[in-house]
């Protein structure tokens, strides 16, 4: 919290005139060996979560402090809205985006000398703000760019980086993209233990758990089915890299994404759904999905197991996430970045995945 400060004075009729002044907290003092910030702007809640992985990654790197930018949807979340703060602290330092910029960019990163930062030869233009989400994400910051360099090193070598980009005459480097691969480079899946939900995010999630399941067992599952997604879909065939494909297929492994891996068909939904609850002998089943959560097909198929088959579709996505992370047993869509979130989650806590198409 910041520190007030109080202000007062006389007046010749002897009164105390106070003025209560907020100054910088004593938690957020300037760290001189810089900055970093970046806009989480492509994609979906999915995409964003791999690209911030990666940026903290490199903000560790490059030993830069990393500005915790928000996340976006229409408008931009704050990070410690869905997630804890204090986790990512131990692995690297860290500041909330709102905090920077009201304790300590009006003095060291005031306007008429902010530089946008982006990925391409040299004199290139950066286009910081332009188009959606560009220009609502750094407006929502309040921030503008008086000027913008170009830069090959974009998340490549951390000494090029510091030699092109050095503290003292950029103390703040602001990214137009998040320096960090899409799908998440193999070697930041750990840092998914950092990622921790809010408080009102896992208060919903087990009330929901509590209501719906109680204490038994279930099984959660993901249903990418929309149109969107099953047009995605129809040139996935043969391909060895797709979207987030990695979780499954590993990487540079060779292995080939189908096209039932990505849109699987009702058959292998049930088959799949139908082993898991014989395996665990679980009585629910939690659906979250993007379009049909085939509830009635899947009660009419575990009628003799009497299992019950539960959907919301929730006000927040992130519920649903929560909740599937607490699953006995998950099966996700291999390709979908909202099934990777979870996957990953799991996969630092040690619990059991699967995937439609893929044994």
């Amino acid at each position: 919290m910041p520190v007030h400060k109080m202000t007062c004075w006389v007046g010749l009729t002897v009164l105390l005139l106070c003025i209560v002044s907020e100054t910088t907290s004593q938690d957020n003092q300037w760290d001189d060996r810089g900055y970093i910030i970046f806009c989480l702007c492509m994609g979906r809640f999915g995409n964003q979560a791999e690209h911030f992985l990666g940026g903290l990654a490199f903000a560790k790197k490059i030993d830069r402090t990393l500005i915790v930018p928000p996340f976006r949807t229409y408008k931009n979340i704050e990070f410690d809205e869905w997630f804890k703060l204090e986790p990512l602290k131990e692995y690297h330092r860290v500041i909330l985006a709102k905090d920077f910029m009201r304790d300590l960019a009006p003095t060291y990163w005031p306007p008429g000398n902010r530089t946008g930062v982006c990925y391409g030869k040299p004199g290139r233009e950066c286009q910081m703000k332009e188009g959606n989400p560009f220009g609502p994400f750094w407006d929502g910051l309040g921030v503008d760019f008086d000027k913008t360099i170009s830069t090959e090193a974009y998340y490549g070598d951390p000494d090029v980086w510091k030699e092109l980009l050095p503290v003292d005459k950029y103390p703040v480097v602001a990214l137009r993209g998040a320096p960090a691969p899409f799908p998440i480079a193999e070697e930041n899946i750990p840092l998914a233990k950092y990622l921790q939900w809010s408080d009102s995010i896992e208060e919903e999630a087990n009330s929901h758990i509590q209501k719906l399941i109680g204490k038994e067992k279930f099984i959660g599952i993901h249903l990418r089915n929309g149109i969107d997604w099953q047009n995605a879909c129809e040139h996935v065939e043969g391909n060895e890299n797709y979207m987030a494909s990695p979780q499954c297929l590993g990487y540079g492994r060779g292995k080939k994404v189908t096209y039932k891996m990505c849109f699987p068909p009702r058959e292998e939904i049930l088959r799949l759904t139908k082993n898991a609850v014989l395996r665990t002998k679980a009585k629910h089943i939690y659906v979250a999905t993007d379009k049909n959560p085939m509830k009635e097909d899947l009660e009419n198929h575990l009628k003799s197991l009497k299992v019950k088959v539960h959907h919301l579709d929730p006000w927040l996505p992130q519920i649903d996430l929560a909740i599937l992370g607490k699953s006995d047993v998950f099966i996700g869509n291999c390709i979908s970045s909202f099934t990777s979130f979870v996957s990953r989650q799991r996969l630092v806590e040690n619990k059991p995945t699967q995937f439609w198409g893929f044994s």
